[in-house]
C-alpha cells in the first residue's frame, strides 16, 4: 500500500459529479471549499494483498453474523442500550427469519498502512455512504488514468446481482426509495438514487420519494406514498434508530414485514441490522474472539486495562461521520461520557505524509466487495474527510 501525488484531471470537478459525486467539494467552518472527491493522490495496491484484505473481510463479516447470533440467544440487547421488550422480540424474529429478507449492503472501516494485520474499527451495516464515488467516479477514473490496471472494485455488478437474487424476497410492487430532506449536501439522495439504478438494472420498478413525505393512511392502516399507493417494500437510507423512535415508530412496527405477511411493509435493510450497526458489536466480538488479530479490544462497562496501556477511543455505541468519538491516550486523566459508549483500544490511523487513512471494505450481501479509502487531516475520520481513488499494480 503506497500513496502517490498525482496532478488532478482538467475539469475533473464537472467529470465527478456528472457521474454521480454531486458532492464534490465540502464546505468548511471558516467558509472556504475544499476537495471532497480527491484526485491530487491515489494508493497503490499489490494484487495479493487486496486477496488478503478480502479474506479479512469475508472472515470479519462471518464473525459478525456469530455476533448477532450470540446476542440474541444470550438476550444481550441491554449491551446495545436496547430495552424497549417489543423491540428486542421484533429484532430476534427479524434475525430468525433473515433469510426470507433483503439484506443488500455494508461498510467495513478498518485500520491498515500496508504493515501488519488489517483491523476492525466499525461496522457501518444500516446506512453506509460514500458508496457512489467507490462504485462509479472511483472506477471512470482508473479507466482513464490508469488503463489497464485494475482495481478493487465489483460493486456495481454485485449489487445489480443482489438485487435479481433478492427480487423473490420481495412483496409485489414497486420498491420505494427513500432518503431524508435532512440531507443538504445531496450525498444521502445521491446514495439512494445510485442504489435504485441498480435496482432498476436487475429488473425491478421502482418509485423515489422522501421520509419526510411517506404517509400514513388511517382507514387501511398502511403507509403510503404521494399518490395514495401502498408501500409494499421500501429501502431507506435512514438508520433504525430513527425509525424505531420517532413518532410514526408505533405504525413502523406494528405494519413491520419479518417475512412476508400481508398488509405490512419490507424494510431493506432489515431490522436485524440493528445488530450489526451499534458499536457495541465491537465488545461482543472481542469477548467472542479475544486477541484476534483483526479485532481491537473494546468493552461496553468502561476502558479497563485500556486506561493505562494503550488509550482508548471511546464511541458513542450509535452515530456516524465520527461524531461523538473521543480518543484517550494511555495515562491521561479519566473521563465521564453521557450515553452508553463502546471504548475500544486506540489505534492511531496511519499517518502518510500528514493524511490520516481509513479503508472503507464493502460487502454486497456476504461477500467483499470493492474498497473506498478516506483521508482527514485530524485523528478521526469525520465530515471533512476527503475520499482518494486507489488501483491495483
Amino acid at each position: 500500500m503506497k500513496r502517490h501525488t498525482i496532478e488532478p484531471r482538467p475539469g475533473w470537478q464537472q467529470t465527478v459529479e456528472e457521474q454521480g459525486c454531486i458532492y464534490p467539494l465540502t464546505r468548511f467552518p471558516d467558509g472556504s471549499l475544499r476537495p471532497y472527491w480527491d484526485e491530487s493522490a491515489y494508493y497503490v495496491f499489490s494484487l495479493p494483498e487486496v486477496e488478503a484484505l478480502e479474506e479479512v473481510v469475508g472472515e470479519l463479516h462471518a464473525m459478525c453474523l456469530a455476533a448477532a447470533a450470540h446476542i440474541v440467544a444470550e438476550d444481550r440487547f441491554a449491551d446495545l442500550g436496547i430495552t424497549d421488550p417489543r423491540l428486542t422480540a421484533l429484532i430476534t424474529e427479524s434475525w430468525h427469519r433473515r433469510a426470507e429478507q433483503p439484506s443488500l449492503y455494508g461498510r467495513f472501516d478498518l485500520r491498515y498502512d500496508g504493515d501488519g494485520p488489517a483491523k476492525l474499527l466499525e461496522y457501518n451495516a444500516d446506512t453506509p455512504t460514500s458508496l457512489v464515488e467507490a462504485a462509479s467516479p472511483q472506477w471512470f477514473w482508473m479507466e482513464e488514468r490508469f488503463p489497464g490496471a485494475d482495481q478493487w472494485n465489483s460493486l456495481h455488478e454485485r449489487l445489480v446481482d443482489a438485487w435479481r437474487r433478492q427480487a423473490r424476497l420481495l412483496p409485489p410492487g414497486p420498491v420505494h426509495f427513500a432518503h431524508s430532506d435532512a440531507d443538504e449536501l445531496g450525498e444521502d439522495l445521491m446514495t439512494v438514487a445510485y442504489l435504485r439504478e441498480t435496482a432498476e438494472q436487475a429488473g425491478l420498478t421502482t418509485e423515489a420519494l422522501s421520509v419526510e413525505r411517506i404517509g400514513w393512511d388511517r382507514i387501511s392502516g398502511r403507509f403510503v406514498d404521494e399518490k395514495l399507493r401502498f408501500i409494499r417494500s421500501c429501502f431507506k437510507l435512514y438508520p433504525w434508530e430513527w425509525l424505531t423512535t420517532d413518532p410514526f415508530a408505533p405504525h413502523v412496527l406494528d405494519t413491520l414485514d419479518n417475512g412476508g405477511s400481508t398488509g405490512s411493509t419490507c424494510w431493506i435493510e432489515p431490522l436485524w441490522k440493528m445488530l450489526l450497526s451499534n458499536k457495541a458489536l465491537l465488545a461482543i466480538l472481542w469477548e467472542l474472539y479475544p486477541g484476534h488479530p483483526n479485532l481491537l479490544a473494546a468493552y461496553v462497562d468502561g476502558p479497563r486495562e485500556l486506561a493505562r496501556t494503550t488509550g482508548y477511543a471511546a464511541k458513542p455505541l450509535l452515530g456516524r461521520e465520527g461524531e461523538g468519538v473521543t480518543l484517550h491516550p494511555a495515562g491521561s486523566p479519566a473521563a465521564t461520557h453521557e450515553g452508553p459508549h463502546c471504548y475500544q483500544e486506540l489505534a492511531p490511523l496511519p499517518d502518510i505524509d500528514g493524511n490520516r487513512v481509513v479503508l472503507g471494505a464493502w460487502v454486497v450481501e456476504n461477500e467483499a466487495a470493492g474498497l473506498g479509502i478516506r483521508e482527514s487531516s485530524g485523528p478521526v475520520t469525520d465530515g471533512y474527510a476527503r475520499f482518494l481513488p486507489h488501483v491495483i499494480l
